[in-house]
């Protein structure tokens, strides 16, 4: 039988150990775990053992380390003391005679001077090194203590901690000189390489730990809650007092550990961020060193999770998902205010904001879960529906699923805003963190899907708006839908389409970034434009083609259409002067200029205009109005043309008056047909493009009179002149309605006429005079050649 071994009095024993005894066997019942427990103590003595032996060798190696240097550096000294000793002796023993021995001193002694330099920067190298090693020496005894620690049973949480944060504070130090090396000695890249290398594999250790205790503490919180009180998917009232919330309900010795858990994590990210700072500097950091917080990723992570076993349920109720979304990062935004922004204030995390970062999580994980579960469903049902050719619900389901994403957006936008900071939402990245239509910035292929089916949503509508052709009679209200005080008599149709293009543009305006907003509207709204122009088009050229607008119908139909692309035109120039267009046209000038910029031979680069994204359509409603507002012109003109024929051909009758009438028998026919069709088109075409038709009329005729009439070798006698310029100021009347001085849109008839009216001595001095007699008496339409034919036209008689 084993001899049964007793304890020394407890006289012999340090206060310590009695504690520890009693502690441990404060019973007779825990005697019998004493053989246990005596070799859970020897294990534990023989790891410490084990790790003392290692830190002694470590201590061994960094003497002897040290003890070289030291040597080194003594012997490098020794010669300088050396050579200054004879140098001294030199200098006091022989006088330097001339200059050349002057000159030789003074290259020895800038010899010395850089020799010493040298031995100087090899001693503060060789005495960062060991404080380097000792350092980075001292983060990894931490990471394996603590990693040591966490393999053990029992172990010390408390000592752990310490540990962890001893690590980070050895980290920050070493940061510091790393970064003080890399300015001040860029040529020291391979020690501080080295450094990087062992501290890289100290953190690759480190990070897991502190984040696995992190979640191990969460769990402990009971984090994440259950979410049985916030899955009533149809609740909008505030609940969050109903809903315990971990963060909140802390007690004092959890809530000071999970603070000094928190801390240190945090501390972990900064310091991790300063070093990828310091390794990217003179690149572009931006991107590298804006990452999420890890401690608010974990705990939206776990929330996620559990969240999602909900969300399978709800794949064709999205409705459901978006609620309990918000509903959850509504109820604790609150706590990050309150409890974790002091905290990341007190760790110096710089550029963070708790209730942003929250709400970002929670965005990007619905984000993520829409881009892997129910996207990919709805478009399995799209290509099922392409497949089989019948019309199912799919489109319907999509363009809800974009309403609640929109919805959910903006509600999203205004818990962010309402801390009372009101953020820039022009920066695109801070808009892809916070929406949910993120999504499309990684699949620009399910952006030109949703803009398709946009698109075939919106045409699908306007065909029963086109076809109606009430639509196309009944005048629209122009204070509805545009600012614009002018009356452009536009028809309903026109509105129908404008309210279509900006269905599109205000759910373009949701999408997170200028590059998709741009991609977006030139794939759903402007094809929207494009159709509108076809179908006014179509309906001229048909107008056209029956009657070649001899018809009043017809001019109508084309005034009508005239009008709508009036209308069109002016709200799109409207639109265009916001910010939000003119920053789309923008970034498509960017992209053009970059495409361009790879022709190495700098040809046929584009100017950059400051174009907006409807410039192209602009310019083909523009032109349209034009073409069309001619034609009216053209075909009036015609009309006329066709009744004062016998006017313009009848050569004889300015050579006698007529007598009982104001205006030539054969001009009264024309003069109606001209006021008949100028009343139709004033009353049914807009103001300003019937301006237009006017003056194009205006211009028309008095070509037609000039060149009929004026220059067609008649001859003018004294009562013939007083006939025509009667008809002219008939002519004249017409227009006056439009304007105050018609004949002044009549130039040429206007300025023969007056030609006409001269006596006999200023018509030779027309004749002498020339181009410059014409100037003198402003006639300044009329060439030489022609008024010479005009003043020889003239007879005087008695």
């Amino acid at each position: 039988m084993e001899s049964v071994q007793t304890l020394p009095p407890p006289s012999h024993l340090s206060p310590f150990a009695l504690s520890f005894l009693d502690h441990k066997f404060h019973t007779k019942l825990t005697l019998a775990e004493a053989p246990s427990f005596v070799a859970e103590l020897q294990t534990q003595c023989s790891d410490l053992d084990r790790i003392l032996s290692g830190l002694n060798r470590r201590l061994g190696s960094g003497l002897a380390g040290y003890a070289s240097f030291s040597g080194e550096i003594h012997g490098f000294f020794g010669d300088v003391d050396s050579r200054l000793n004879n140098l001294s002796s030199t200098c006091s023993s022989s006088v330097v005679p001339d200059g050349k021995g002057g000159k030789g001193f003074r290259e020895e002694l800038a010899a010395l001077a850089k020799e010493v330099a040298r031995f100087e920067t090899i001693r503060v190298y060789a005495e960062t090194a060991l404080k380097l090693d000792t350092l980075v020496g001292d983060i990894e005894d931490a990471v394996s203590y603590t990693m040591s620690k966490n393999l053990r049973k029992h172990s010390s949480d408390q000592n752990s901690e310490e540990m962890r944060l001893l690590a980070i504070k050895t980290l920050k130090t070493t940061e510091e000189i790393l970064t003080s090396i890399t300015r001040t000695h860029p040529e020291w890249k391979q020690l501080v390489s080295a450094v990087d290398h062992r501290v890289d594999r100290a953190l690759a250790i480190l990070r897991p730990q502190a984040i696995a205790d992190h979640r191990a503490l969460l769990a402990s919180l009971r984090w994440p809650p259950a979410l049985s009180g916030l899955t009533s998917a149809y609740s909008d009232g505030r609940t969050a007092n109903q809903v315990l919330n971990p963060l909140l309900s802390m007690q004092a010795d959890l809530k000071l550990k999970y603070s000094e858990n928190f801390l240190a994590l945090c501390n972990l990210q900064e310091l991790q961020r300063q070093r990828k700072s310091r390794q990217l500097e003179g690149q572009n950091r931006e991107l590298a060193l804006r990452q999420p917080l890890w401690v608010i990723e974990e705990l939206v992570n776990p929330l996620s999770l559990a969240s999602q076993r909900h969300f399978s349920k709800w794949v064709d109720k999205p409705e459901f998902i978006f609620t309990l979304v918000y509903k959850i990062t509504r109820d604790y935004v609150d706590a990050m205010d309150e409890l974790l922004q002091p905290l990341i204030d007190e760790a110096k995390v710089a550029g963070y904001s708790c209730r942003e970062e929250w709400i970002s999580a929670m965005v990007t994980s619905l984000s993520t879960y829409l881009a892997k579960e129910i996207f990919p469903s709805y478009i399995s049902q799209l290509d099922e529906e392409s497949v089989t050719g019948i019309q199912s619900s799919a489109r319907i389901s999509w363009l809800h699923l974009i309403d609640l994403m929109i919805a959910f957006d903006k509600r999203i936008k205004s818990l962010v805003e309402h801390s009372g900071i009101l953020l820039s939402f022009d920066d695109d990245d801070i808009l892809q963190k916070i929406s949910s239509l993120s999504v499309f910035c990684d699949r620009p292929d399910w952006l030109d899907l949703w803009a398709d089916i946009e698109l075939g949503d919106s045409l699908d509508k306007l065909k029963q708006d086109i076809e109606d052709e009430s639509n196309w009679r009944k005048k629209v209200e122009v204070v509805v839908l545009s600012s614009c005080t002018d009356d452009h008599k536009s028809p309903l149709v026109s509105g129908a389409f404008l309210r279509h293009l900006a269905s599109v543009v205000e759910r373009c305006r949701a999408l997170p970034s200028v590059t998709l907003r741009s991609r977006f509207l030139r794939l759903a709204g402007v094809p929207i434009i494009r159709k509108f122009y076809d179908s006014i088009l179509i309906r001229c050229q048909e107008a056209e083609g029956l009657t070649a607008l001899t018809d009043d119908a017809a001019v109508i139909k084309v005034a009508i259409s005239i009008n709508a692309a009036h209308y069109f035109e002016s709200v799109l120039n409207e639109w265009s002067e916001d910010i939000f267009f003119l920053e789309m046209g923008m970034d498509q000038d960017d992209k053009t200029e970059l495409s361009s910029n790879e022709n190495v031979d700098g040809e046929g680069l584009p100017e950059s205009s400051g174009r907006v994204i409807f410039d192209d359509e602009i310019k083909k409603l523009e032109e349209f109005r034009k073409e069309w507002v001619e034609k009216i012109s053209l075909a009036i003109l015609r009309g006329f043309d066709v009744r004062s024929r016998d006017y313009v051909k009848n050569k004889k009758q300015w050579q006698k008056a007529e007598e009982g009438w104001t205006v030539s028998k054969t001009l009264i026919e024309a003069l109606d047909y001209l006021q008949g069709k100028m009343s139709v088109v004033e009353v049914d075409l807009n103001s300003k493009d019937f301006v237009g038709v006017w003056r194009s009329l205006a211009a028309g005729i008095d070509r037609l009179i000039f060149n009929g009439i004026l220059i067609s070798n008649v001859k003018f006698h004294n009562s013939g002149v007083e006939r025509f310029g009667s008809d002219l100021d008939v002519l004249f009347g017409v227009f006056g309605a439009w304007c105050l001085r018609p004949e002044g849109f009549f130039p040429k008839a206007s300025e023969g006429v007056k030609l006409l009216k001269m006596d006999e001595n200023r018509v030779q001095e027309c004749m002498d005079g020339g181009k410059r007699w014409l100037k003198e008496n402003g006639l300044r339409h009329i060439s030489v050649t022609e008024a010479e034919k005009i003043v020889k036209s003239r007879v005087f008689t008695n």
